[in-house]
């Protein structure tokens, strides 16, 4: 998966793109993870080869790193959702998958962290589906 990938925050005052290939893609279930996305997991492309080019809005960036461990989030400081960053001393990009715009061939590698797995998370398949907000 090598090219040019490009991706915005929710509001689109961030605009980016990543020119590489991810060499892994984690859905990570990690207690951090689900508080901070607010979900089950976190789904994260990940490159130590890759380049991270800001094409607008790096004055919204805020990175937030939690003490005392490895865990790390970009977001836009005007909607919150989470972009890209550089991670490890800038030795890893790290793309949240859901701020890509362009679509991705590469799927998940492996879960993460799946002892702290959210009890609900089992049989999702099982349930019912709708293509948009049902009526």
């Amino acid at each position: 998966m090598s090219g040019k990938y490009l991706g915005s925050c929710l509001c689109g005052k961030i605009k980016f793109e990543v020119e590489g290939t991810f060499e892994s893609f984690f859905l990570c279930h990690c207690k951090y993870c689900q508080k901070d996305t607010g979900s089950a997991h976190a789904a994260n492309l990940f490159s130590s080869t890759s380049r991270l080019n800001w094409l607008s809005g790096i004055e919204f960036v805020k990175k937030f790193n939690l003490p005392g461990t490895r865990h790390s989030k970009s977001f836009c400081t005007n909607c919150g959702s989470a972009v890209a960053s550089n991670q490890s001393e800038g030795k890893l990009v790290v793309v949240p998958a859901g701020c890509l715009d362009v679509p991705i061939e590469v799927k998940p590698t492996a879960h993460l962290f799946v002892a702290s797995k959210a009890n609900w998370e089992d049989n999702l398949s099982d349930i019912q589906a709708f293509d948009r907000f049902p009526n």
